[in-house]
């Protein structure tokens, strides 16, 4: 294993010593640094630690008042993000986290905080995946892994209209980072509803050369009937009208097959690919149904030299007639997360929903 460095670990290197050096972010050491973790005076834990003093959960979350935005992490590589865990108390599309890598002005994450933990209509949803576990009862968890060259910075604004209360974890190494590493993008879009006829663009206008990793969707039936007919289509360097890959329909791609049916929609959670959510109609209020999905491509990344567009169909079926079936295009309610890595500098994002276009109702 010539080259090993300390940035992530499986099973089979499990026992490899390392020079690298582990470091841990959280309102207990802001800083990350060396023998400086518990040593608050003051912090949200004040009261409850108040007989007993230093080093006793003085500060074990934050709070982020509405319209601010807080740095979470600021560090100094090389090094590498190994895993995040978050448990907010805000509204989750209200919530927006950001990552800049190496001084970039522009994130290279930009996502609301529950999508980005495929977790995307602010209700709670189990999830057992590789890159991203959501557990009782309200940890997000993260392990993509993120090296950075010169530095890293993580923040979360608050758009709501009520103040957050925050607790977070960023464990990370300090090593050396090779220098084929590529940079961990996640980037958020919502249409609601797609126009007729439309395709719906999960990404768009990536330059760089990297691959793609991953792909959640939070998707809202607006018609009654099965609605995953649609193909996704990857645009490779310079493909024009058509991709280089496409998909057979839209279960297929994330990993089920023939409408998730299984004496009716039956969620599921896997390594690589999930349907961790249906939200029901409950005769009264939920009235639309509303699905969680997420695709890992960790054993299978997209690579791409130049440039990347991925698009997805909302398709669904008309009523059988008797010259046969007709397939349907949906104005369905379509948010997603796409997750990928490149070089630097990449592109900028397009820019975020507004506050009530984000909004789940």
């Amino acid at each position: 294993m010539a080259g090993f460095n300390g940035l992530g670990l499986h099973m089979g290197n499990l026992s490899r010593l390392s020079d690298a050096k582990t470091r841990s972010i959280s309102p207990e050491n802001f800083r990350g640094e060396k023998g400086k973790g518990g040593m608050a005076t003051e912090g949200t834990g004040s009261g409850p630690s108040r007989d007993l003093g230093q080093g006793w959960k003085v500060s074990p979350s934050i709070r982020i008042p509405a319209g601010e935005t807080v740095t979470l992490a600021d560090m100094d590589g090389p090094g590498a993000i190994q895993q995040i865990w978050v448990t907010a108390t805000g509204h989750c599309r209200f919530s927006i986290l950001r990552i800049y890598w190496d001084d970039q002005e522009m994130p290279s994450v930009e996502c609301p905080v529950g999508d980005f933990f495929a977790c995307g209509w602010g209700r709670y949803a189990q999830v057992s995946s590789l890159a991203v576990c959501v557990n009782p009862g309200s940890a997000f968890n993260c392990y993509w892994e993120m090296p950075f060259q010169k530095r890293c910075r993580i923040t979360m604004e608050n758009i709501a209209e009520d103040q957050m209360t925050l607790y977070y974890q960023v464990n990370y190494t300090l090593t050396d980072v090779p220098e084929d590493c590529g940079y961990f993008h996640a980037q958020f879009r919502r249409t609601n509803p797609l126009p007729y006829k439309d395709v719906y663009t999960i990404l768009d206008g990536v330059q760089g050369k990297g691959h793609y990793v991953g792909t959640y969707m939070a998707w809202g039936v607006n018609n009654t009937g099965w609605w995953g007919e649609g193909e996704i289509k990857f645009y490779l360097d310079g493909d024009g009208e058509f991709p280089t890959i496409c998909g057979t329909g839209t279960e297929d791609y994330f990993c089920g097959s023939y409408n998730f049916d299984v004496n009716g929609y039956c969620e599921f959670t896997t390594p690589y690919a999930g349907l961790p959510q249906v939200i029901r109609p409950d005769g009264v209020y939920d009235a639309q149904t509303r699905f969680g999905m997420y695709r890992w491509h960790i054993m299978d990344p997209i690579r791409f030299e130049e440039d990347l567009r991925v698009t997805i169909q909302a398709l669904g079926w008309r009523t059988r007639t008797s010259e046969g079936r007709r397939y349907l295009p949906l104005q369905d309610d379509l948010a997603s997360v796409a997750y990928w890595y490149q070089t630097l500098p990449a592109a900028p994002f397009p820019a975020l929903p507004e506050k009530d276009m984000l909004e789940v109702i």
